[in-house]
């Protein structure tokens, strides 16, 4: 078990923001999400966190403004994420403080990995050896079971949620899974087919805890 840590997610795409916020909380993450540069520079001087992750590319103001208002009030470790790639903005943030920088689209697994890197440099979040939580769902003997029970999916249901299982907190994009799985058909077909297995492991499509839409990419089964 690890100690909770608190991480200020500052991003103003908001699909962007509820598919991190989600990956970091089934982390063990304490995470508030932000969608301003006034409400980031606000919040940081005035509240505890452990951990600033910020966009570059904000409504008000961009991400290097905010480290620059801040960088007199807090020592906590920062990781600047950008859709730009050129050497100059990443030594630009480097200069005003950041203490890393991703470019976007966001591998989570990595960011996971980056984050923890950070929080082990600071002695009040020591890194305690952490055990992987158990995934509700296992396969045995071609059939899937959640917590236990049998869930009844079709041959078609299976393959598709085998394949996203296989490659958990993943995003699997629609193309790649209709390609993978020829039988599926199109993919309003595949759109279906996870409509009636977020159906039978309980999910909501609007608030999914499992299985997850990527909006405009494709389906994420996060365990």
């Amino acid at each position: 078990m690890v100690k909770t840590a608190k991480i200020m997610l500052v991003e103003d795409d908001e699909c962007a923001s509820e598919l991190i916020y989600e990956y970091l909380q089934d982390c063990g993450f304490e995470v508030e999400p932000i969608f301003t540069a006034t409400s980031a520079i606000a919040k940081i001087k005035n509240e505890q966190y452990d951990l600033l992750l910020l966009d570059v590319n904000l409504p008000d103001y961009d991400g290097f403004e905010v480290l620059k208002s801040i960088k007199n009030h807090t020592a906590i470790p920062i990781i600047m994420t950008s859709a730009y790639t050129d050497t100059k903005r990443k030594l630009l943030a480097f200069r005003y403080g950041a203490d890393d920088y991703m470019t976007k689209p966001l591998d989570l697994e990595e960011l996971e990995a980056r984050i923890w890197l950070q929080l082990g440099k600071k002695s009040e979040i020591p890194l305690i050896q952490e055990t992987e939580a158990q995934s509700p769902f296992v396969l045995q003997e071609n059939e899937v079971l959640f917590e236990g029970k049998r869930i009844p999916f079709t041959t078609i249901e299976y393959e598709i949620f085998t394949f996203l299982l296989e490659n958990k907190n993943k995003v699997i994009s629609r193309e790649a899974l209709v390609e993978r799985l020829s039988f599926v058909g199109t993919q309003r077909s595949l759109d279906n087919h996870i409509k009636n297995i977020r159906k039978k492991i309980g999910d909501n499509a609007s608030h999914a805890k499992y299985l997850k839409t990527q909006y405009g990419v494709g389906y994420i089964l996060a365990v």
